[in-house]
Parts: C-alpha cells; structure tokens; sequence
C-alpha cells in the first residue's frame, strides 16, 4: 500500500518527491499518460528498475485458450488479453562508462509531477555516479489528446561538476520480458513473446518496427525521430534489429552546458491494413508532430485540457485531498476515453494490464455516466464501440438458446472472454447497463440522430434479449431467473432486483423508441404485438420483498439466507474471493459490492425515501467492499438517506484508491470506475444529481467538512454550473444564447435557469437521519474524515 501522503496534496498535481522502490509498479499506474488510443505506464526513462513495464494500443490483443477442468456446453473457448507493444519510452543514459541508474551511485534529488493542466509528466534527478561524477536530468513526456497516434518525451542533460562524456540511447524496443503472473485473478495473463517481426527500418535519427501477434494476427507499427540540440561535435547514428530500433547520441558538455533530445513516437495497429499501408501511416503521424514541434504539441495540449476543465471541473472546499484526487481521477477517465473512438474504455483504461484490458459494465454504469456530462463525444464513441459488437453478442445470446443480444462480462473485441460462467454467462444486467447509457446519453445531449442510428438496436435487441430471459409465473409476475446481479458473491439467483428493475427500465424504453421510429423498427421485424409484450414484462416485473422486515431482497429468498460470520474472519482474509470458496460465499448474506443499493442510485424512482432508508441500513450490515466500485455507490445513498458525514467517507475511499492503494493492485492500473466514482459520489451524492424522469434534479446537501462543492455539467448543448454551499444553492448557465433555458428540479421547487442572471435558492435542513449504520466487524471505510481545515 502506497503510506498516505506519499504524494503531496495540490489542486492540480500529483508530486513524487522522493524514488520509493517499494511502489514503483503503483506509482507507474498512477503517473500513466494516455489518450484512449496510446498508453504508457509512468516507468523510468531509463527502463529500470521498473514495477512492470507496459506500452498499450486501445483493443490491440493476443488470443489464448480459456483452460478448463471440465468443458461445457457455452463455456467460451478463448479470451482476449491485452498486448505490451513496442516500448518507445526508453532513453537510457551513460556518464562517461557509467549508466545512469537510480540503484547504484548516488540519487540526490528525484521528483516527478503529474501536471493534469498540462497533461505532461515531468522529471527531475541529480545523480551521482559511482565514479563521483554529477548530472541533471530532466524530461518531460506527453500522449497527445490532439494527435491520437502521437507522443513525444523531451530529454535534457546537465553537467554539473566537470566535463562529462555523455552516451544517450533512445529505444523502440518489441518483446519485453515481463513480470511472473500473480495468482489474483484480477491480474492479467502474462504472454511470452507475442509480437513476431515483419519489419525493421532505420534512419540517421530514428528507425520503425512492424510486428504482428502470432494468433489473432493484428499488425502493430511503431516509429521515432529525434530532434538533437547539443554541443558542437555532437554525433547521432542508428541502428536495428528485428525487435528493437536504437539511437544513439554522443557528445562531451562542459559544466552548465546541456544537452537536448526530443523524441517523437508514434503507433498505429490494424486487422486489416497492409503492411506498408500501417508503415505509412505512422510515417505521416510523424511528420504531422514534427511539424507542430515540442512546443506546438504542447500549446495543443493545453488548449484541448483547459477547454475539458472549463468543462469538467469539480471544485471543493474543505478537504484538499479530495479537491486533488477528484480531478486525478477526471483526468485518467479522460484520459481513457478521450480518443478511444469506437474502441473500448477498459476497466484499466491503458494504465495497466489488469484484468487483461479487458471492458466490463464498469464503463457504462460508471464511467460513461461521468464523460456523459463531461465530455459527451467519448460516450458517442463508446456507445458505437458496444453497437458494433452486436453480432458477437446476437451470436452469444443464440449459443444459449435466447432472442436478441447476450453482451459479454468481459472483452476487448466483442466475444465473451470470462472463463468463470457464474458472470460470465449469468451476468446479464450488462445488456440494460448498455441500453441506461444510451438513454442517458440521449437524454443528456439530444443527439436523436445516434438514437436513431445506433439506439434502436440496442434497444430493440436487448429487449428481446430479456423477454427471452424471463417468464410469467402462473400469477402473470414477470421473473428473470438464473442471473448474477452486480454483486459477485450473490450468482446464479432468481429475481436480482437490479437486474430486474434496469431490465423493466430497458424494455420501456425499447418499446418508446420502436413507436418513434416505427419504419426502422419495422425493417428490425418488430411488431406491435412484441413491443407490447415488452411493456407488459415491464409492467409485471417482480421485485422481491421482504414484508416481513420491510426491505427489497437483493435477489428473491436472500434474506433467509445464513448470515456470514464476520466475527470470526480475519482481516487478511480478505477479499474474501481469494480465501473462501464461491461455494460458501453464495449461500450467505455477505454482499462484495453495492448490488441493491445501486438499484436504488440509478433506479432510485422505484423506491419511497422510506424504503431507501431501510434498505441501506440492512444491506450497510452486510456489504464487505470487496470490490473498487462499491464505496461510490455507497456514498451517494449514504448523502440520500440522511448520513452525509458517511458518504463524505466513502467519498474519500473511492477517490483515493489509487493514490493510497487501498486494494493493493493499484500496480495493475488504476481503477477507472473507482476515479470515476469519486465524482459520483461528490455530484451524485453530495450534489444530488438524479435524471430520472428525464429531467435534471438536484438535492444538495454537504457533510460538515465541507464548506462548498461547485461542479459544471453540459446538458443539450448547454453549460451548467452548480454551487452548493451549506445553506444555499446557485445554479447558473454559461456560454448560451438569450432564449436558452433549463428547467431542473431542486429538492421540491421548480426552477427555470437562464443566461441572465443566477438562481440562488436555500438548501432545505437535513431531515433526522436515523439510526447510524452499522458495518460488518473489521470492514468499516477504510478512509477517516480529515481534520477541519483552518
């Protein structure tokens, strides 16, 4: 676990002020740069040490047999894991005949900032080398939000103390051996050797490798130039290899002389394009940086994040740990959305090789809701990515003998890719999570055009996909048996009230838009008669429900269920997945994620406040927080129901889950629902943003720690901005017209919000709250509320 504080708080930056070799794989998951297209893990300059070295392209993957002890009839037979790709990162040093590394000689000062303003990461060193000789280091690296196959480093040298003989090796280096695979399944595969050479050029100041993966048969490219700025007598020279490109610069600096190297990268990848097409392609990609320049690139990179703050940002007083980790974790969703176009948004981003790149309903339920808001074109993005692995999924749901569209648990492509069938094939909530991201982002933005385009198969398909699924009882109660809702230690039951009431919302949907669309839907084979059984199902749907206590059973039967002894389980037992058999897990009353409590976030329209309160008191009993997604969740019903000071702590767990390494796999990659969580918690939670009947709503009400939330949404085109204090609310629209307006809903009052002035109204005094909740022994929040700031 990273020791909090180990990074410095500030409101834009996330500092390194000291090399700590202990967590130098999180801190790579922490400082990666990425666009949604090209990723690179925050390793060293020099490549080592390294945690574990990673260069990623957005759905490049190996395919490799899904083992089994027993095969099954719809078990998938091969999964998808992500690649390492050619590393371009790679600039090692020699001082004299000494390479510069961090564990031998002497490292006098090492920092490194995150600037998430700039979107760079910086580097400082003074060493020391074993023969006493001293340089300064420093370099700055980008992945360009503006050009999608583009990254640069600028890399500069010192001498410090005397003359110096300097070396220094920039590398396009395929094939690195990586790190022994850990038991955790949440780890990926690790695969030997998977690129296989095709190409090697070389030029005076740079070089290009072309490879491709021995079985799923996709072509990687990877090329880089140099500019050089240095003392006369600087020489430059290249040369290669099948798997690695290397440039070599010499020279000799005086004391305060510097040498200068800007390395231009560049990837492209296809299924499809020939060889010299992809050869071409990052040629041009070169070109196109070069022509712009170090500075131009980032000029073009300030530009592009200061419109997404402008934006995006969350603005919050009374915590600054929170101010800082709510815009880490909006800057790595952007990050891992910003130019995935049409590709997936992985549950890692490009961070990592975490759960083997794979995308779960994380992206939708998640991160989708926050880019909805924030940056819509990457939700248009993603929601393409999902339509255009209908077929995959019209072909799953077909091997399971359903209608319609079965979307896997996990994939990079399309094709299920999960070995263990409980979710893999149980998990089928992942179809309305995909139909409640399209509605929200409809709703949200206006765009009837994807609606049409796209939307209606989703719709269409997932609708039939669910009246397949389920069945009337004898009563005419609609039940979708047999499924695994969001919580993973709860699989294979009937009637998860999740799934069954985002299903309800998913079937009413489908059959709103095949009557807007009535000749489109008609070419889809849709009848009057189908859509009416899907309003049917819709309004049958059973929800269970336990008359006698008064609670929502997460899945039918689940409150008679045996009660896990959370008395006797130890702290290292946990997460409980890997020291307990699923076998025991599903038979008990013990909850790794927010299952019913999320139903009541994103379905919270199905519930009376009374009801919520009850819920969240019996299932805050039971849920361990086994999984990163959780605490989010739990924050935004905790605010709900009365227990602001409890959703303020969860808050902080979700958003400082990587910058303390709470679940201890931060070195894995960062955990994007979790970053994205924390400005669900603090704009869902905090701020009360609901959407429900297609309106905006609004029920803010801070903790005590905190003494103002301002947060700006994007809603039809428009910009909100909302700023809540303790007592008052203000909501404001910017950069529209005289004639704009939104309408929103505060607490209970109306509101009309215009261009011309603000609205200011008070925020209503806590209802009592109850009760406090009670926690399962040994799983309180891990984060305590911070001292009141001065």
């Amino acid at each position: 676990m990273i020791r909090e504080r180990a990074y410095p708080v500030e409101p834009w930056h996330v500092r390194e002020i000291r090399l700590d070799m202990d967590v130098l794989a999180q801190s790579e998951s922490v400082f990666a740069l990425s666009n949604g297209h090209v990723g690179l893990r925050g390793n060293l300059d020099e490549g080592e040490p390294h945690g574990l070295p990673g260069t990623y392209l957005n759905s490049f993957y190996e395919l490799r047999p899904l083992p089994y002890a027993e095969a099954g009839y719809g078990f998938p037979e091969s999964g998808q894991t992500i690649v390492n790709v050619t590393n371009g990162k790679l600039i090692r040093l020699l001082v004299d005949d000494e390479p510069l590394d961090v564990r031998y000689g002497e490292l006098l000062a090492h920092e490194r900032i995150l600037d998430m303003r700039a979107g760079t990461l910086h580097r400082e060193l003074h060493w020391r080398s074993p023969a006493g000789r001293e340089v300064k280091v420093r370099s700055t690296r980008m992945v360009s939000f503006t050009q999608r196959s583009v990254a640069a480093i600028h890399y500069e040298v010192e001498a410090v103390d005397g003359p110096l003989r300097l070396i220094v090796q920039s590398e396009l280096v395929a094939n690195e051996s990586l790190p022994a695979q850990s038991k955790d399944p949440r780890v990926a595969a690790v695969l030997e050797s998977p690129l296989q050479a095709e190409e090697e050029l070389t030029t005076p100041d740079g070089g290009q490798l072309i490879h491709r993966t021995k079985v799923s048969g996709l072509r990687v490219a990877a090329a880089m130039e140099h500019e050089v700025h240095g003392p006369e007598h600087t020489t430059i020279e290249s040369e290669g290899y099948e798997d690695w490109v290397r440039t070599t610069v010499g020279c000799v600096l005086k004391p305060g002389e510097k040498l200068r190297v800007v390395k231009y990268l560049t990837y492209g990848w296809s299924s499809r394009r020939s060889l010299p097409a992809l050869r071409d392609q990052v040629g041009a990609a070169l070109a196109a940086a070069k022509l712009d320049g170090w500075e131009g690139l980032c000029r073009e990179q300030r530009g592009y994040l200061d419109e997404f703050w402008d934006a995006a940002d969350v603005r919050v007083e009374g915590d600054p740990e929170v101010q800082q980790a709510v815009r880490f974790g909006l800057f790595h969703v952007l990050q891992a959305g910003a130019r995935a176009e049409r590709r997936p948004i992985s549950a890692k981003g490009l961070t990592g090789p975490g759960y083997d790149g794979h995308a779960f309903w994380d992206t939708e339920m998640f991160v989708l809701p926050v880019l909805t808001y924030t940056q819509p074109s990457a939700v248009r993005n993603a929601l393409h990515w999902r339509h255009s692995t209908l077929d995959s999924a019209r072909e799953r749901a077909e091997t399971l003998t359903l209608k319609g569209a079965a979307f896997p648990w996990r994939t990079i492509e399309g094709p299920e890719s999960s070995g263990y069938w409980p979710a893999g094939t149980a998990a089928f909530h992942i179809a309305a999570d995909i139909a409640d991201a399209l509605r929200r982002y409809v709703l949200v933005s206006g765009d009837t055009a994807l609606e049409r385009e796209i939307g209606l198969d989703l719709l269409v398909e997932t609708a039939r996909l669910w009246r397949s699924l389920g069945h009337h009882d004898r009563h005419g109660q609609f039940h979708i048996d047999g499924v695994t809702g969001p919580d993973e230690y709860t699989a294979v039951k009937n009637d998860n009230v999740y799934t069954n009431l985002m299903a309800q919302r998913n079937l009413l949907a489908a059959a709103e838009v095949v009557m807007r669309y009535r000749d489109d839907a008609a070419r889809l084979g849709v009848t009057d008669e189908e859509a009416a059984s899907w309003r049917d199902a819709a309004t049958s749907m059973h929800i269970p429900y336990d008359d006698e206590i008064g609670v929502h059973q997460q899945v039918e039967g689940f409150t008679r269920l045996e009660e896990w002894d959370f008395a006797h389980t130890p702290a290292e037992k946990y997460p409980l997945l890997l020291h307990y058999p699923y076998f025991d897990l599903y038979r008990k009353q013990v909850i790794k994620q927010a299952d019913l409590v999320l139903a009541m976030h994103w379905r919270g329209d199905a519930f009376t406040p009374e009801q919520k309160v009850r819920n969240f008191l019996y299932y805050e009993r039971r849920t361990v927080r086994d999984s990163s997604l959780s605490a989010c969740t739990q924050a935004v019903l905790a605010a709900e129901v009365g227990h602001p000071e409890l959703a303020h702590i969860y808050l902080r767990e979700a958003a400082l889950m990587d910058l303390h390494d709470l679940n201890e796999n931060t070195r894995d990659g960062v955990h994007m629902a979790s970053l994205a969580g924390a400005w669900i918690a603090l704009v869902g939670g905090l701020g009360g943003l609901r959407d429900h009947d297609g309106r905006l709503s609004f029920a803010p009400r801070l903790s005590s720690r905190l003494s103002r939330l301002e947060f700006s949404l994007q809603w039809r085109g428009l910009a909100l901005r909302v700023d809540v204090r303790p007592h008052q609310t203000t909501y404001s629209l910017r950069h529209g017209g005289p004639d704009d307006v939104i309408e929103l809903r505060h607490h209970d009052q109306v509101l009309r919000v215009t261009c011309d002035e603000p609205v200011t109204v008070p925020v209503p005094p806590a209802e009592p709250s109850g009760p406090p909740p009670e926690h399962p022994p040994g799983r309180s929040p891990l984060l305590r509320l911070p001292e009141h700031q001065q």
